[in-house]
């Protein structure tokens, strides 16, 4: 299994979560821009280029490696090349996140521009349930909003949330676990945002406040594995391992 993974800015933090997970199933590219120093007493393999954002995309997409993880590189312009080469509309994501008590589940949507109508949220939910399928996580759904039922005219902007929820549930066949996203997590496989701007909060808050860990967000619409991660985050190495279990069912 050859993985790639992007490095554009602490890079050394990258190599070094690369080298640990380098093994003898699975093989480590590192695609780092032109110039960039590397060592040679190292099980890693180097990609230098101009756009290293683009020659580990195009690496992916020809088959040259099995999965890519985006590492360091710019989020924008690594995901806008992705979105055109792969020729999706958008970039749909789902993370793989775990409590310091060990519960996994995948959260979904975690972009702030994700997620933003019905029909957006039914092909993420969807496309966790493939994930789900693929990395062996529950694949029950539990759909938040931003309150309970008991809520009903308090706020417009929940009774928005809670009719939506509603729908969702019942147009998937997930459950509306209402705002009780403590017992969602510990219920569900999947867990469903009310929006891209909530599903990001909830992950920084797991992740930097709550010691949790983020093992990255699988691009779940494109056909081939790819991991966006997180600066937040410094699990390089988990990503690296999911790219490769996503790869490995494709």
């Amino acid at each position: 299994m050859i993985i790639g993974i992007g490095a554009s800015e602490e890079i050394e933090k990258v190599l070094v979560a690369a080298e640990k997970v380098s093994s003898d199933t699975i093989s480590v590219i590192v695609f780092l821009p032109e110039g960039v120093q590397t060592r040679s007493d190292t099980p890693l393999r180097y990609h230098h280029s101009q756009h290293p954002e683009r020659a580990l995309i195009d690496a992916l997409l020809r088959g040259e490696i099995d999965g890519g993880v985006r590492g360091t590189l710019p989020a924008h312009s690594t995901l806008r090349y992705l979105r055109e080469a792969t020729g999706v509309h958008q970039i749909e994501r789902v993370a793989l996140l775990e409590t310091i008590e060990g519960r996994r589940f995948l959260l979904t949507p975690v972009g702030v521009d994700e997620g933003m109508t019905i029909n957006a949220k039914v092909r993420l939910i969807r496309g966790a349930e493939r994930l789900a399928d693929q990395i062996g996580i529950d694949r029950s759904v539990g759909i938040l909003s931003g309150g309970r039922l008991g809520d009903i005219g308090r706020s417009p902007d929940v009774d928005r949330t809670l009719a939506e929820a509603e729908l969702l549930a019942r147009i998937t066949g997930g459950i509306h676990a209402e705002i009780l996203i403590e017992e969602a997590v510990h219920t569900f496989g999947i867990v469903i945002a009310p929006d891209g701007i909530s599903g990001n909060l909830i992950f920084r808050t797991l992740v930097l406040l709550g010691s949790g860990t983020g093992h990255g967000a699988p691009v779940v619409n494109i056909g081939v594995s790819f991991v966006d991660t997180s600066r937040a985050s410094d699990n390089y190495g988990n990503a690296i391992h999911l790219a490769a279990a996503i790869a490995s069912q494709k």
